[in-house]
Parts: C-alpha cells; sequence; structure tokens
C-alpha cells in the first residue's frame, strides 16, 4: 500500500508548483489589501522557462511603467554594447580631436570614471566636435516643474558633472563644483536652500539652510559651450569646439565601468544614465542622438516577440505618456535573462532587503525594479524558490492616493502569498 501513498505526493508536489490562479483567486487576494481598493492592479506571474503565466490579473492593460522604462533601456543597451564606448577620437598633427559618444561618467559626483578623467590631462591641443543635430534636454512629457532637481538633470551629447552643480560647506566657506559656476550664485536670505532661475544658469543660496556635511544638487543648463567651458578649466589645457570637418577612422575609448553604470542604472535608478545609454545606442546606430527614431528602430527590432506595443518616449521612465502592460515587461525580463544570464542579474539588478530601490521591501529572494512616479508604483523583476526555481513577474499599482509605503507593503504581502504556493 506504500505506492498509492508516494503516487499522492508526487502529484501534489506537480500541482503546488504549476499551481494556477485564477483571476476570481486573485480578486479575492486583492481585496483584502486594503492600499489597493481604489487603486489598478495588474499582474503577470510565470516560470522563467515556461511560456503560459501561474498568475494573470489584467496583464493585458496598458499602465504607467514610471522607472520599470529603465528594464527596456537596460535590454537595449545590453543588446547593443559588449563594452561601453565613452569617447571618440582621433590624434593629428598633434592636435587630439574628439566627439561625444554620450557616455555620462565623466566628473560624475555620484558615479566618476579616473580612466575617462585621465584621458583628459593628457598635454595636448583639444579640438571638440560637436554633433550638429540638437538633443531635447527633456523628454517628452516631462514635468516642467521638475527642472531643479537632480532626477531631472538635462540630457546632453557630452555629460560632465553629471550637468548638476553641488554646493556644499567646509570649514565655514560655501564651495561650489563646477568651481567655475560660482560667479553665477547669489545670495538669498529669505528663499529656499538651492535653486536657479528656470531660464538661466543663475542660482540662488540661502546659506543658512546649508548644513556642514550635507551637499545640495542642482541641475544646469547645459551646452556645447558650456561643455568646453567646465572641461578647459577642469584639465587646464586648451580646449575649443571646432565645426572643421571631422577625422576619419575615429579610435573608441572604451569604458571599463559597465557595473558601475548598469549599476546606478537599475538600482538606484538615475534618469541621467538610463537618458545618456539610450543617446548613446543612437549614436552607435544612427551616427546621431535623436531618442525618438532610436525608441522607434528598437520596438521594429522587437516587434516579433513583444506581446503588445509598446508606447514609449524616454529612457528613464519620467514621462507619463509611458504606457506598457504587464505581460510585455515579463517578455522584456526573459529577453534580459537571456542576454546576460541570472548571475548577472544578480549583479545589476537590485535585491530585496539588501540594495537599492530594494532595500525596505520585506520579501525574499526577489531580483527586481521599482518604478515610481507620483499615484504609480510597480515592480517587475525575478524571485529564486525555495526550491531554487526562477519565477518572472510584474505587478503594476496606478492611480492610488493611499501613501506610496501602503502600496509598497501590499505589494509584498501579494508576492508573499504567491512564493508560499509557487515553489
Amino acid at each position: 500500500m506504500r505506492w498509492p501513498i508516494t503516487l499522492f505526493v508526487f502529484l501534489m508536489s506537480i500541482s503546488l508548483s504549476g499551481q494556477h490562479f485564477s483571476e476570481r483567486k486573485i480578486r479575492r487576494m486583492l481585496q483584502k489589501i486594503p492600499a489597493f481598493e481604489q487603486a489598478h492592479i495588474a499582474l503577470s506571474v510565470e516560470p522563467l522557462n515556461a511560456s503560459k503565466p501561474n498568475a494573470f490579473y489584467q496583464g493585458e492593460n496598458y499602465m504607467t511603467p514610471a522607472s520599470n522604462v529603465k528594464l527596456m533601456t537596460f535590454l537595449a543597451a545590453i543588446q547593443h554594447f559588449d563594452s561601453l564606448p565613452a569617447i571618440y577620437y582621433k590624434e593629428k598633427d598633434s592636435i587630439m580631436h574628439f566627439k561625444a559618444t554620450g557616455y555620462p561618467l565623466l566628473f560624475h559626483p555620484f558615479y566618476p570614471d579616473p580612466e575617462l578623467a585621465s584621458f583628459f590631462n593628457q598635454n595636448y591641443y583639444w579640438k571638440y566636435h560637436a554633433p550638429k543635430s540638437k538633443l531635447n534636454p527633456h523628454g517628452q512629457g516631462w514635468s516642467w516643474d521638475d527642472y531643479p532637481y537632480y532626477y531631472a538633470a538635462e540630457s546632453s551629447p557630452f555629460p560632465i558633472y553629471g550637468n548638476t552643480i553641488q554646493v556644499f560647506e567646509t570649514n565655514g566657506s560655501t564651495r561650489m563644483i563646477p568651481e567655475s559656476l560660482e560667479k553665477q550664485m547669489a545670495l538669498d536670505t529669505i528663499g529656499q536652500n538651492l535653486n536657479r532661475k528656470r531660464s538661466k544658469n543663475l542660482f540662488y543660496l540661502n546659506p543658512q539652510k546649508l548644513i556642514e556635511g550635507d551637499t545640495l544638487y542642482h541641475p544646469f543648463i547645459t551646452s556645447d559651450s558650456l561643455f568646453v567651458q567646465l572641461l578647459r578649466k577642469r584639465t587646464q589645457g586648451t580646449v575649443q569646439m571646432t565645426e572643421d570637418s571631422q577625422p576619419p577612422n575615429w579610435n573608441i575609448h572604451y569604458s571599463h565601468q559597465k557595473a558601475l553604470l548598469y549599476k546606478a542604472l537599475l538600482q538606484d535608478s538615475d534618469n541621467g544614465v538610463a537618458e545618456a545609454l539610450l543617446n548613446m545606442i543612437s549614436q552607435k546606430t544612427l551616427e546621431e542622438m535623436n531618442v525618438h527614431k532610436t525608441i522607434d528602430t528598437l520596438k521594429f527590432q522587437w516587434k516579433n516577440w513583444l506581446p503588445d506595443p509598446i508606447e514609449w518616449v524616454d529612457g528613464s521612465g519620467v514621462s507619463r505618456y509611458n504606457m506598457v502592460t504587464p505581460r510585455t515587461l515579463i517578455a522584456v525580463l526573459k529577453n534580459i535573462h537571456r542576454e546576460i544570464g541570472l548571475e548577472s542579474i544578480k549583479e545589476y539588478f537590485p535585491k530585496s532587503g539588501r540594495s537599492g530601490t530594494l532595500k525596505n521591501y520585506e520579501i525574499r529572494n526577489v531580483y527586481a525594479k521599482t518604478g515610481s512616479l507620483r499615484h504609480n508604483h510597480n515592480l517587475s523583476g525575478y524571485w529564486i524558490s525555495d526550491r531554487g526555481k526562477v519565477y518572472v513577474f510584474s505587478i503594476m499599482a496606478n492611480h492610488f492616493t493611499t501613501p506610496t509605503d501602503d502600496i509598497r507593503q501590499g505589494i509584498s504581502a501579494l508576492l508573499r502569498q504567491f512564493q508560499k504556493k509557487l515553489r
């Protein structure tokens, strides 16, 4: 009589590992989470190596992805770059000609590239070949009043200092980086701590609100001429912008900061890095920086595996014009795994309870990307079950008015229920 018991246990293990959650059951689960009461929820959960979801609820509905857009930007980057091009250069007649790749880490306040900084310390007469096409400093659908914030720093062909000033106090005196913009700062003892005129690089600082040990960040208005000015000041060399014909056969200096850049994108959700990666792809594939054309090209390249068309306008997800379905994000995540494998995903993605934007998520063995805009919060990524099985999921909560922390806890509770049943 032992074999019927063995068969029963075997069949039970199969049913648990392949358990399907009906939409009715998922709806009941959602109704028990107060934070979701007036939110729009859409989700999909499926094993990495399966083609059908174990849990699917309105997963065909379009949602505002916020920074989940960075998953698409990341996929595009790993498909186009084995190594990241930092600068195009060509030495000719003791003159170093150079032009931008879109790479964003020159003198960056959080993610500096020391090799690129050293490259510009060489004793040359430098000529910068600025791009002829103009790059929009902000994406379509960005809020105009976000301009004072680091997360909305301008996009430019050759970012420098993260296109952001830093103001801090040391030994009783106020310092600014880059120093050459200090003369464009005025004191304002009744205003907020640091501000800038919207239309020009004129900054206002309230020194009474500057605390020693803190650093304030504020984007500056970019231009090719300002880039040259800042680079000249930093390197103490001769740097000029030129409209001369470009030399043929550019050399490429490649970055060794790929892990740093991708962690900035996925763990810190850095918007400037995200926009720069799209510019880099554009420069490589189109020989110009045109985000709109690049996104159209990517959508065409991906059309055979995208379950739904995507509304995609920027690299970071700051725009509310972006729209995507959970099942599309599942497909994106599966393609990321196909490109780089699980170990690289573990290296680059935030881990629940430990790193990046997942540090405060109370769930186990999850590697995922958050996406937040006001009234919208999403989580899409991977979890590894206790038995080592990998699941891919996307849970999207839009148009809620409850605190985001409550939504985050609700998503955690929902994931824990899935983890308990899907082994």
